[in-house]
């Protein structure tokens, strides 16, 4: 299969899962849950994306922080609305111990667009694609909605998961207890 179909398939692909996630973006209801898994560690999985540059980044490279893994696509207008708070977080917590990685389910052309024009980011964007799709449902977000946040103990085991906008507050009370 040369490079031009598969890029096409791809992009197919990608548009069909993102038309979908838009469907359910901002659609559903909040919703929150506390999760004691015994599922192996998300940090220990050997999950990696591409940052903004195309750099692999594997997720273990944050074993020993708290994640807060942030699901959210360019084109969705809660994912926008809540970059400002996870910037805030990100700010307030990151000399405790904390990080925001944001995945983009979108194409690395789009989000670096929009991440140009729009926000001054302090937290990782990387672009999980249709893999990002994939991670986001193992870890509970059976319906595609974006935002779709999880936030990871040390060791990299879920926490907390949320659908739709976080609510600082609500995500400072989680991280308090374990900051």
């Amino acid at each position: 299969m040369n490079r031009l179909v598969r890029r096409r398939l791809f992009a197919s692909l990608l548009l069909l899962s993102t038309g979908l996630l838009l469907v359910a973006c901002s659609k559903h209801a909040e919703s929150d849950s506390v999760v004691a898994s015994s599922a192996p560690s998300v940090l220990a999985t050997g999950e990696a994306f591409p940052d903004l540059n195309g750099k692999l980044q594997p997720l273990a490279q944050w074993k020993g922080r708290v994640v807060l893994l942030n699901f959210w696509a360019p084109w969705c207008p809660p994912c926008r609305k809540e970059i400002p708070d996870l910037v805030k977080l990100q700010a307030k917590y990151a000399n405790r111990g904390f990080t925001v990685v944001g995945i983009a389910i979108d194409t690395a052309d789009n989000t670096q667009a929009f991440t140009d024009q729009q926000f001054d980011l302090n937290y990782p964007i990387l672009v999980g694609g249709e893999k990002g799709i994939e991670l986001a449902k193992r870890l509970g977000n059976t319906v595609g909605v974006l935002p779709y946040s999880v936030i990871l103990d040390r060791r990299g085991e879920v926490l907390y998961t949320h659908r739709s906008e976080i609510d600082p507050a609500q995500v400072e009370q989680i991280l308090r207890p374990i900051m």
